[in-house]
């Protein structure tokens, strides 16, 4: 009988630091059958822990993102539609070749103003007041208001939208995260039918409604409100927990912090080592096989569902040398935050573009910043991977 590591018996340590265990776990072998925590409803699942077995899981075409491939349908996606992590080739081949239509990198580098102007504005209202939460005043503002002006969400939505796509990614309950779905989808609903009345208005998601391939090839209106939620949510709530734990592994390191201040051309790698140390995004979504499979020598029957751990494999030691130490002159190269394959994150370029810019600013504006106090409490859930609240001062 296969043993079944109940993660929930590792209590909130885990939570707050769940590197010990993964560390655990991957001494005994690359796979292992899990019970997750409570605030994911403890379902049974393969965990992949080691990065050699995670990163060919993740393009592996026998673990298959579309539970239609194994018979399930999920409630979550009737509600919203599909979109890019929900489907597999040819159908996500098919949408992302459409939105790629749309946002391309030139669209991404012709952002670089304004974000940089949003950021001028959030620190020119939180540094006259010496001291403030991070989250609340910079990490979450600056890429909400980024990836809701890109698609053209009205800004009288904003707060209302924080707070159900952060329902949605890390519930607080067990009906919590379906309810904010469910808002969510008529939400998108509505904004997508107000943007087809209205007529292009040169937003990215009225630029969506319009793309039409070389064949005629349109996203339905289901597709479009899958592509507006994923984009949405994974356009800003990854980069807010990017944002934060950058700033925070940057303030409890103070030799790299001062290495960094003094050579800002160290900071691309500084981003790209935030990235491998402190991901944010915990576990990549569900993957179910599609047929049966051997991975590292655990057999994995058909049906079963499997979750690659991003953040274990960038702390694989075989990969990665004292991996638990940061280092921002670090070679991270291959590290999977962003993904790894044809599911690799599409937004991974807009992200970079708003830490390398909110960053740089933060730290030559700020040149006393500290911590004042304890971080807030970690995200619950095994998804996304952040704090909920970052006292600073300067």
């Amino acid at each position: 009988m296969t043993e079944v590591v109940d993660l929930g018996e590792f209590g909130e340590e885990f939570r707050r630091d769940p590197y010990p265990v993964y560390a655990m776990l991957r001494e005994r072998g690359p796979v292992h059958r899990v019970r997750m925590p409570a605030s994911d409803q403890g379902h049974e699942t393969w965990l992949i822990v080691g990065y050699e077995e995670a990163r060919s899981a993740l393009t592996d075409p026998r673990l298959a993102k579309d539970g239609n491939r194994i018979g399930v349908t999920f409630l979550d996606e009737e509600l919203i539609g599909k979109h890019l992590l929900s489907t597999d080739p040819p159908q996500h081949t098919r949408l992302r070749g459409l939105i790629s239509r749309s946002f391309t990198a030139r669209r991404v580098e012709e952002l670089r103003p304004r974000v940089q102007q949003i950021t001028d504005d959030l620190l020119d209202a939180m540094l006259p007041a010496g001291r403030t939460d991070l989250v609340e005043s910079f990490s979450y503002p600056l890429p909400i208001t980024v990836i809701c002006e890109l698609l053209g969400v009205p800004e009288m939505d904003r707060t209302e939208f924080r707070e159900l796509s952060m329902e949605a990614v890390a519930p607080t309950g067990a009906d919590s995260g379906y309810d904010a779905i469910v808002r969510l989808a008529q939400y998108l609903r509505d904004l997508i039918e107000d943007k087809r009345c209205a007529g292009h208005s040169g937003d990215l998601l009225s630029d969506l409604i319009r793309t039409t391939a070389e064949d005629g090839d349109r996203l339905s209106p289901q597709e479009l409100r899958g592509m507006a939620f994923i984009l949405l949510i994974a356009g800003h709530e990854t980069t807010v927990n990017l944002l934060t734990s950058g700033v925070h592994a940057l303030l409890t390191h103070p030799e790299q912090l001062a290495a960094l201040r003094a050579d800002m051309t160290l900071l691309d790698g500084a981003i790209e080592e935030m990235l491998r140390y402190e991901g944010p995004v915990e576990n990549a979504t569900f993957r179910f096989a599609a047929e049966p499979l051997d991975v590292a020598g655990t057999f994995i029957e058909k049906g079963e569902s499997v979750r690659v751990c991003l953040n274990a494999a960038d702390h694989d030691a075989g990969r990665f040398p004292a991996p638990d130490r940061f280092d921002i002159r670090r070679d991270t190269r291959g590290h999977l935050a962003f993904g790894h394959g044809i599911h690799y994150c599409l937004g991974a370029p807009l992200a970079r573009l708003e830490a390398r810019t909110a960053i740089r600013t933060l730290l030559e504006r700020a040149p006393a910043l500290t911590l004042a106090g304890p971080p807030g409490d970690w995200l619950p859930g095994m998804l996304m991977r952040g704090m909920r609240a970052l006292p600073v001062r300067w």
